[in-house]
């Protein structure tokens, strides 16, 4: 039989363990339910059968950068005493998911400039914010330029105010730090804010922002596992966003995680969940004040 010219390159033994680019086939149904009940165990994400194909097309980055050739061999390293030092927060950063925008969903930070701001500024020398699972920093920037512009308009100069970034990825915290951004990624921010608070690059062909100083001087980013049994930050919290996090857990693991938030808010204190989450029909001592918006009474 004749091969057609070119095609050669794209052909495969029969039986091979890789495909013609050298990436690693077929996560077994014995290593997927290996990973994925270790993922749900001690990162509290969920992921069910249906999503076997995503993991390996995300693990694949993996075993690419560590020159294994099989997902049996993999799973061997990363439950080793080696792997788990040297791998495991690399593995949980190709399989979480980081979706995030500047000023996404801005009905929240109108409530926090009409509302919530000026109630606790009134009772307060300084704010304390967290931003939780984070991502690459558009949550916590977005706080940071709506708090400043909303001091600056009430004339409180000297108002301190700091904000605590976490994320369980350490690849996205990076970026976070940074503060760095293609211009597209910041067409949400108004022109007002863009003047004051964003740098563009002094290279025009790169087509980058840059946070300003001001505003990263504010910022404390720091990788945090919201499953770790108990933690606690160095003060308590004046306001929380845990937005489009718990989406990813399961019922019992969002109640634990919510009463997290809970024990690491001031009294009076305000927590912002994502417009797809809801605290209804949870055992936790959340009031509603808006939608998906919930206060800490005492």
């Amino acid at each position: 039989m004749e091969i057609a010219r070119g095609s050669s390159e794209i052909l495969e033994p029969v039986g091979s363990n890789v495909d013609a680019n050298g990436i690693p086939k077929g996560l077994s149904e014995r290593d997927f339910v290996r990973l994925s009940t270790f993922i749900h165990s001690e990162y509290g994400i969920k992921i069910p059968p249906f999503k076997k194909t995503m993991l390996e097309t995300r693990l694949q980055k993996r075993l690419r950068a560590r020159g294994i050739r099989s997902f049996k061999d993999y799973c061997e390293y990363v439950f080793s005493p080696d792997g788990m030092k040297d791998e495991l927060v690399y593995m949980i950063d190709v399989v979480t998911t980081n979706k995030t925008d500047f000023f996404r969903e801005p009905e929240h930070f109108r409530f926090m400039i009409e509302r919530v701001l000026p109630e606790l500024i009134r009772g307060e020398r300084q704010l304390s914010i967290w931003s939780a699972g984070c991502a690459t920093g558009e949550e916590p920037y977005t706080i940071a330029m709506v708090v400043s512009q909303f001091l600056d308009h009430e004339t409180r100069g000297g108002f301190e105010f700091v904000i605590y970034g976490t994320d369980i990825s350490t690849r996205v915290l990076a970026t976070a730090k940074e503060g760095i951004y293609d211009e597209e990624r910041v067409s949400t921010v108004p022109l007002e804010l863009k003047r004051k608070y964003l740098l563009r690059s002094k290279d025009k062909t790169k087509k980058l922002i840059r946070i300003g100083p001001e505003l990263r001087a504010r910022m404390v980013f720091s990788r945090l596992n919201l499953m770790d049994s108990d933690f606690r930050f160095p003060t308590k919290m004046h306001v929380i966003f845990c937005r489009n996090v718990i989406i990813y857990f399961d019922r019992e693991t969002q109640e634990n995680l919510i009463r997290k938030m809970y024990r690491n808010l001031a009294v009076n204190g305000y927590l912002f969940m994502g417009h797809s989450e809801t605290l209804h029909g949870m055992d936790v001592p959340f009031v509603q004040v808006a939608p998906t918006v919930y206060k800490k009474s005492t």
